[in-house]
C-alpha cells in the first residue's frame, strides 16, 4: 500500500478535530479562529483528497483495512475505507466545495456571537466528516453511519436559529422524512445480510454472491435502497423537507442541499450500480419518479418569489434530472451532473446569500430589481450559474445536461420528450429569477437601497472560484460528438460497469441543437417578460396552484400529519391518561386506601384485640371441623 494512502484516514479525522476544537473551546476562541479552524482542517482534508485523487488514477484502488467493527462467529463487518475512483472524485466535490463554503460563511455569519459563531463551524466540520464516511466506508454499514451523521448535521444546521419556532419546525420536518427513507436503507442492509451474510463491496459484488440473490430479492434490496435514496435526495413524495430547509443559514443551503448532503442518494446507487443494473423493475421505478420530481419540482419553482426557494426546489428538479439519468442505466451521466451541478448550485445559493446579505435579510425577489449596478460580481457570476443550469453550449451544465436527454432518448423518445421540457422551466425560472433579481429598477425601500454593497472578498472570491468552476466543470465529460473523449466516463470505467446509451453522432447533434435552441427561446421569452417587471397581483388559476406547491404539503398535511396528531391526543387522553396512568393511580389509591382501612385495626383498644383474638380462635376451630 502506498504511504500517502495509509494517510487516508485524515482526510475525515481533520473535520472531526475541527468539530471537537470548536465545539469544546467555543466560549473561549475568538471568531476570526473559529473561522480559520473551521476552514482550515477542510483545506488540509482538501488538500489531501488531490493527493489520494492523483495516486488512484483510473486504473487503481484500494481497500483500507482500520479495525474490526462487528464480530460474531464467522460474520464480521470490518471499518474500511473503499478509495477508488468514484470516492476520490466525491472526496474532491465535498472538500474541494466545502472549503469555498467555509470560508464564505466566516463573512456571511459575521454578526453572530462568538460562541455560536464557533459552533456553526463546528456543526459544519461535522456535516462533513459524516459526509466524507458516508462516501468512504468501505461497506454499506460504515455508509449507513455517515448517512446518518449527515441528517443529525442537516437537523441542527437547519435550525441553528433555533429560538425561531418555524425553523425548528423545518429542522423537524427534514429529521423526521430523511428517517423515513432510512428505514427502507436500514431494511435493505438487513436483507442482505440475511441472504448474503456480508455488507462489504468487495466481497458482495462477486459473481459468487451475486448468484445467491433471486430476482425478489434483488428487486426488493434495491427498491429499499431507492427509499432511502428518495428521503435523502428529495424526490417523491420524500421532497418536501428540502424548501422547508431553506430556514437554515444560506451557506448551509449551499453545502448541504447543493453540493453534498442531498446527493448522498445518487453516490449510494451508483456505487451499488452492479445491483440496479440487475433490477429492471427498480429502474422503470426510479426513472419515472426522477422525471416525475423533475418535472414538478420545476413547475413549482416557476412562480416561487423567496429566492432561496427557487433555488431549493431547482436542486429537488435537478436531482429529479440525476435519477432519471440512473433509472436509465446512464450512472456515469448521474455522477457528471452531481459534479456540474455542485459547482452551480452552489455558486447560485451563495450568491442568493450575497443578495440577501446586501438586502439587509430580505429573501422576496419582488422587493429587489437593478442589483447588478450596486453587485456587479455577484451578478455575473450569478448570471454564469444561471447560464450554466439552463444547459447553454461551452458551459458545465450544458454536458452533463445534454447527457442525460441524450441517454433519456435512447431509453424512450416520450421519456426524454418530458425531461427536455423539464430542462427548459428551469431555463425559464432561472432566468425569470436573474431578470427580476438584477435588472430592471430597484423595488425595495430607500434604507434598503442605500445600503446596498457589493459583498466582502471572503465572500466574493468563493463566487469567481466556483464561477470558472461552472465554466470549466464540464470539459471533462466532453463526449466524442464533440471531438472529447469522455474522460470522466474512462475514468469511472473501472467502478460503474454498466454502458450508457450510444447514439449515433448525427442524433446527437440533433438533439444537441434541439436542446439548446429551444433553451434559447425560454431564456428570450424570460426577458422578455420579466424585463419590466412590477409586482403583480394575486395569482389565479394553474399559476396559484404553482405558488401554492401544488399544494403538496396541505394534502401531506390532510392525510397524515393531522390524522397522527389526532390519533396521538386519541391514545394521550383515553389510553395514556384514562387507562395506563388510571391503573397506575388506581393502584397507588387502592393501596392508600386499604392502609387507611387496617389502620383502624391497630386502635390501641385491650379489649378490641382480646374480641379479634377470640374471633380468630373460633374461624380456626371452624375451618379444622367443617371444612
Amino acid at each position: 500500500m502506498n504511504n500517502i494512502l495509509q494517510l487516508v484516514w485524515l482526510i475525515p479525522v481533520l473535520p472531526l478535530l475541527g468539530f471537537l476544537i470548536n465545539g469544546l473551546g467555543r466560549k473561549q476562541l475568538t471568531k476570526s479562529l473559529s473561522g480559520i479552524i473551521g476552514s482550515g482542517v477542510i483545506l488540509i482534508s482538501f488538500v489531501l483528497s488531490v493527493v489520494v485523487f492523483l495516486q488512484i488514477g483510473s486504473n487503481h484502488n484500494e481497500t483500507i483495512h482500520l479495525f474490526d467493527f462487528i464480530k460474531l462467529n464467522a460474520f464480521k463487518i470490518t471499518f474500511d475505507f473503499k478509495i477508488d475512483q468514484l470516492s476520490a472524485l466525491f472526496l474532491l466535490i465535498i472538500t474541494g466545495v466545502g472549503f469555498l463554503i467555509h470560508v464564505y460563511s466566516t463573512a456571511y455569519m459575521h454578526d453572530e456571537d462568538g460562541k455560536d459563531f464557533a459552533k456553526y463551524f463546528a456543526y459544519l466540520n461535522l456535516f462533513v466528516f459524516s459526509m466524507l464516511l458516508l462516501v468512504m466506508g468501505g461497506n454499506y454499514l460504515i455508509m449507513f453511519i455517515g448517512w446518518e451523521g449527515v441528517g443529525l448535521c442537516s437537523y441542527l444546521l437547519i435550525g441553528y436559529w433555533f429560538r425561531n419556532t418555524d425553523y425548528t419546525n423545518a429542522a423537524k420536518k427534514a429529521f423526521i422524512m430523511n428517517r423515513i427513507g432510512d428505514l427502507g436503507f436500514l431494511l435493505a442492509l438487513f436483507w442482505l445480510i440475511a441472504v448474503v451474510g456480508t455488507v462489504q463491496y468487495d466481497e458482495l459484488f462477486t459473481a459468487a454472491n451475486l448468484a445467491k440473490l433471486s430476482a425478489f430479492d434483488v428487486t426488493g434490496i434495491t427498491l429499499l435502497l431507492f427509499v432511502g435514496a428518495t428521503g435523502k435526495s428529495a424526490q417523491i413524495p420524500l421532497f418536501t423537507w428540502l424548501p422547508d430547509a431553506m430556514a437554515g443559514p444560506t451557506p448551509v443551503s449551499a453545502l448541504i442541499h447543493a453540493a453534498t448532503m442531498v446527493t448522498a442518494g445518487i453516490y449510494m446507487i451508483a456505487r451499488s450500480n452492479v445491483l440496479f443494473s440487475m433490477a429492471h423493475q427498480t429502474q422503470v421505478v426510479i426513472t419515472i419518479v426522477g422525471l416525475a420530481t423533475a418535472l414538478l419540482a420545476a413547475s413549482i419553482a416557476i412562480k416561487q418569489n423567496d429566492i432561496k426557494k427557487v433555488l431549493a426546489y431547482s436542486t429537488v428538479s435537478q436531482l429529479g434530472f440525476m435519477f432519471l439519468a440512473l433509472g436509465t442505466g446512464n450512472y456515469v451521466a448521474a455522477v457528471f451532473h452531481v459534479l456540474t451541478h455542485a459547482f452551480f448550485k452552489a455558486l447560485m445559493f451563495l450568491g442568493s446569500g450575497s443578495v440577501i446579505h446586501a438586502m439587509g435579510g430580505e429573501q422576496d425577489i419582488r422587493k429587489m430589481g437593478g442589483l447588478h449596478k450596486h453587485m456587479k460580481i455577484t451578478s455575473f457570476t450569478f448570471l454564469i450559474g444561471c447560464i450554466a443550469i439552463a444547459g447553454i453550449p461551452g458551459f458545465s451544465g450544458f454536458f452533463s445536461k445534454d447527457e442525460i436527454l441524450a441517454g433519456a432518448f435512447a431509453h424512450n423518445p416520450y421519456i426524454y420528450a418530458l425531461a427536455l421540457f423539464a430542462a427548459l422551466l428551469t431555463a425559464f425560472y432561472m432566468f425569470r429569477l436573474y431578470i427580476i433579481t438584477f435588472t430592471g429598477s430597484f423595488r425595495g425601500t430607500h434604507e434598503q437601497e442605500h445600503h446596498l454593497h457589493e459583498s466582502p472578498k471572503a465572500m466574493t472570491i468563493p463566487l469567481i472560484v466556483l464561477a470558472i468552476l461552472s465554466i470549466i466543470g464540464g470539459y471533462i465529460g466532453v463526449p466524442e460528438s464533440l471531438g472529447g473523449s469522455h474522460h470522466l466516463g474512462k475514468y469511472l470505467a473501472g467502478v460503474i460497469k454498466a454502458e450508457a446509451h450510444h447514439l449515433d453522432h448525427t442524433t446527437e447533434y440533433m438533439l444537441m441543437g434541439l436542446s439548446t435552441g429551444l433553451v434559447l427561446l425560454s431564456i428570450i421569452y424570460a426577458w422578455m417578460r420579466f424585463k419590466n417587471y412590477k409586482i403583480e397581483g394575486e395569482s389565479k388559476g394553474l399559476g396559484k396552484v404553482l405558488e401554492n406547491k401544488w399544494y403538496v404539503d396541505e394534502l401531506y398535511q390532510m392525510a397524515i400529519v393531522n390524522p397522527l396528531k389526532s390519533t396521538s391526543a386519541f391514545f394521550n387522553k383515553i389510553i395514556e391518561n384514562k387507562i395506563i396512568d388510571g391503573a397506575v393511580n388506581g393502584v397507588g389509591k387502592l393501596v392508600n386506601y386499604g392502609g387507611r382501612q387496617l389502620r383502624w385495626i391497630q386502635s390501641g383498644q385491650v379489649g378490641a384485640y382480646v374480641l379479634l383474638m377470640v374471633i380468630g380462635m373460633l374461624l380456626l376451630f371452624f375451618i379444622q371441623l367443617f371444612l
